[in-house]
């Protein structure tokens, strides 16, 4: 016998109920109409229970009757379903829908994002043991990955050749100290080990070990081969932890993954029309058939740091904000990233001028400031520094993305003869190569505020990528170092008066494309 209709919507309306969840309306006669409510039943079921779900409705109903596990934050699908019933940002609702009625299994799982490290938090008190032990940390880290290379197999503790009498071949691990030139213009460096310092000498008759001598800089761990003399070693070769070539990856499909950094939302200087040329490209609302045919197969789009101006970053910064509140700031950010297909995987670690501490590691961009941000569900927040796997499968391992925002660079363009001399600012690939040789995004004490880590260094490059990729300095560089794709963003905020002021010359607008099978580079003009 057919079930009473008036039991049968009481039926369906107290399960519901059960679950905490209310049914608009038309989806009580949705489900009867179409006899739906069995199969919804059984996905709320077996799936982990929506508990912050308050009303089920029927834009909704297909996507609970797929197999599987959702992954959704429902509070914030609840929220921009209100939101776009009082006429704000309504594309944000619709683009969760949109999500959610995807039967491809890519869009059943987006395109994977697997975070390897990224750092957290740290709030406990710091001491002076807590220094000794980051940089004990970094010594061990680096001396691990120096030991491994033939010529410093047998490299000698330097106190025990500190205690040699006879003239020999010596090989030395140890953190500089100290560099200085003497008066017959012969490099000095101070080595220290845990068991002692020893001088080197590198004579400027060795044109070539000489140069290399000079780009080296304070706090940076190094090997040294030579001959030792009276409590001191004649060097013949410096060797550094380095990158060594490794074949060059490349995935199977032909996809796209982006890079931005820089936004500064909120700056007078932003260049809104230009982000939004951008966002209507990723929509396919813009550009040529080629430069559409691109937007068609992003699917990662990863930002490095400074989303926003940020507020009292340098002297009168206010007098340059068109949002003077950080809070909207991150508000106006989230409006135009909730405009990015949600097929786009994002991946967002934070900057200097963003609403956190500069010290490094940065942890991934607060809540408090930046919630609207964490409403979109296809963003991964993760630390400055930090390591991301993506495009895994079964088949692929998929590629290792280092990011670093870029802090230490001003310090190295300033104090590294040969990054200065070579271009500075505007040569970012130069400088990303500097740090590679030396396994550390911030090899000198100084170049970089930090955290002090008792067991281990997070600035120091411990695994290798297949990319490292930076921002900051408002330049675009794309290079390959030893088959490492390193690429620096460029930005989308006009020169500013500092930036005048010290000759710095940005280039907004322009975006790195990288061709996930061939791994060719195109940069995108949007300014």
């Amino acid at each position: 016998m057919k079930e009473d209709p008036h039991q049968q919507k009481k039926k369906v309306i107290e399960f519901f109920l059960n679950k905490q969840i209310l049914l608009s309306a038309d989806m009580v006669e949705l489900l009867e109409r179409e006899g739906e409510a069995e199969k919804v039943y059984a996905a709320l079921s077996g799936k982990a229970s929506p508990a912050q779900l308050l009303v089920l409705y029927p834009d909704l109903k297909d996507a609970l009757s797929k197999e599987g596990k959702l992954d959704i934050n429902w509070a914030d699908l609840e929220e921009a379903k209100a939101l776009a019933e009082r006429g704000k940002n309504p594309k944000l609702y619709s683009r969760f829908i949109d999500y959610l009625k995807e039967d491809t299994p890519a869009a059943k799982k987006p395109n994977p994002v697997e975070v390897i490290y990224s750092f957290e938090e740290d709030s406990r008190k710091r001491d002076v043991q807590d220094f000794i032990d980051y940089f004990n940390a970094r010594y061990r880290g680096l001396s691990q990955i120096l030991e491994t290379r033939q010529e410093l197999a047998n490299a000698t503790a330097i106190g025990r050749v500190l205690q040699k009498r006879e003239r020999e071949s010596v090989a030395i691990i140890g953190m500089i100290v100290e560099k200085s030139v003497t008066k017959n213009g012969n490099m000095v460096l101070s080595l220290e080990d845990p068991s002692g310092i020893i001088k080197v000498i590198v004579n400027k008759n060795k044109p070539e070990l000489f140069a290399l001598s000079q780009t080296i800089v304070l706090d940076e761990v190094i090997g040294i081969v030579g001959f030792n003399g009276d409590k001191v070693v004649f060097a013949t070769n410096i060797i550094w932890p380095d990158i060594l070539r490794r074949d060059i990856k490349k995935s199977k499909e032909d996809v796209y993954a982006i890079l931005l950094s820089d936004l500064h939302v909120g700056s007078n200087k932003f260049l809104l029309d230009g982000f939004e040329k951008f966002l209507r490209w990723l929509n396919l609302e813009e550009g040529n058939d080629k430069q559409r045919e691109i937007a068609t197969k992003v699917r990662y789009l990863i930002i490095a740091g400074d989303l926003v101006d940020g507020c009292n970053i340098y002297p009168e910064q206010d007098k340059e904000l068109l949002i003077k509140d950080v809070s909207e700031q991150y508000k106006e950010c989230a409006r135009l990233l909730s405009k990015i297909p949600l097929h786009i995987s994002v991946i967002v670690c934070p900057g200097n001028h963003d609403a956190m501490r500069v010290a490094e590691p940065q942890p991934p961009l607060y809540k408090d400031f930046a919630g609207d941000l964490y409403k979109i569900p296809n963003i991964t927040f993760v630390s400055n520094p930090a390591l991301v796997r993506i495009h895994a499968s079964e088949t692929f391992s998929g590629f290792d993305l280092l990011l670093y925002h870029g802090y230490s660079f001003d310090y190295l363009v300033a104090n590294v003869d040969d990054i200065r001399n070579h271009g500075g600012y505007n040569r970012a690939d130069i400088i990303m190569a500097f740090l590679l040789k030396r396994r550390h995004l911030a090899p000198s004490h100084t170049s970089t505020l930090y955290i002090p880590f008792k067991d281990i260094d997070p600035l120091l490059i411990s695994h290798v990528p297949d990319f490292l990729i930076t921002g900051h300095i408002h330049k675009s560089a794309v290079a390959h170092y030893k088959n490492i794709t390193t690429i620096c963003g460029s930005c989308w905020q006009a020169k500013t008066a500092f930036q005048e002021k010290v000759g710095h010359n940005p280039e907004p607008g322009r975006v790195p494309a990288v061709n996930l099978n061939t791994r060719e580079v195109k940069v995108l003009k949007f300014i």
